[in-house]
């Protein structure tokens, strides 16, 4: 991402412009102090959605077969990305992934599942209580709420359940299927509930720009993709250095395509 920021001398310039315009704009024009009862009601959105979190990621005694027959986790410390090795400990499990590898792996699936669970969750229950026209002026009155929910509507319209769906299909056994399912319906639910919230009835709507942006990319990725499920496979049951090497290959293109990463 810092060569793509500003690897150019002209995209450089532009991203600084941006910046500067950025910090000034919220240093001389700040916008008005959060209400404490809207503090209060984001604390107990980040407790529901805390729960739904951890009610797959710890509780679900499937959720790390599945992880790590579903995503490139295993391979990712094959790839010579980063400074740092993708775990703190070499036997440890989920917990002792570093952040950029444990986001990196579910982007490489598209299923972008660090960002939205639990949001799910948070939302859900909170339209389900009726309180959809508080979502919506706390969308509209609360930049810490409207950044929040736009950046959650950005990583959704980079989500594909179809091709997390077909990485399942090739990699993992029936019964994980299930919990993979499951974590599609969640997907697609979080992206109704974004729409509702803003009032729309596609992503992004309001941002022509970076949808299109994703929409000219995929062409592109999806083909990766579709490439690096058969390489995984026939990797992992007959592992060859040529295939590692091609897989690697996909890695970073998918990464470059995606553009977040970790």
């Amino acid at each position: 991402m810092i060569r793509f920021k500003f690897g150019v001398p002209e995209i450089a310039i532009r991203n600084m412009e941006l910046y500067t315009g950025a910090v000034l704009q919220a240093t001389l024009c700040p916008g008005s102090p959060a209400d404490d009862s809207w503090c209060q009601y984001m604390d107990e959105l980040a407790g529901a959605g805390l729960r739904g979190y951890r009610s797959v990621i710890r509780e679900d005694p499937q959720f790390v077969p599945y992880f790590r027959s579903t995503t490139p986790e295993q391979e990712l410390a094959k790839l010579p990305l980063g400074s740092r090795p993708a775990k703190r400990r070499v036997d440890g499990g989920v917990e002792s992934l570093r952040a950029i590898p444990w986001i990196f792996a579910w982007t490489q699936i598209r299923l972008m599942l660090p960002a939205w669970l639990g949001s799910d969750t948070a939302l859900g229950e909170a339209i389900e209580r009726g309180e959809l026209p508080r979502l919506q002026q706390l969308y509209g009155d609360w930049a810490f709420f409207r950044t929040n929910i736009d950046m959650l509507e950005m990583v959704l319209a980079k989500s594909d359940a179809s091709i997390a769906a077909y990485y399942e299909k090739r990699l993992t056994s029936d019964e994980l299927g299930v919990l993979g399912a499951s974590l599609r319906d969640r997907l697609k639910q979080c992206i109704e509930l974004i729409k509702q919230i803003k009032q729309e009835t596609q992503l992004l709507s309001g941002n022509p720009i970076i949808r299109q942006s994703i929409e000219v990319r995929n062409p592109y990725l999806d083909p990766l993709h579709f490439l690096q499920v058969e390489l995984l496979y026939r990797d992992r049951n007959q592992p060859d250095q040529r295939l590692e090497q091609a897989l690697m290959v996909t890695m970073a293109g998918i990464s470059a395509g995606m553009r977040n990463t970790g």
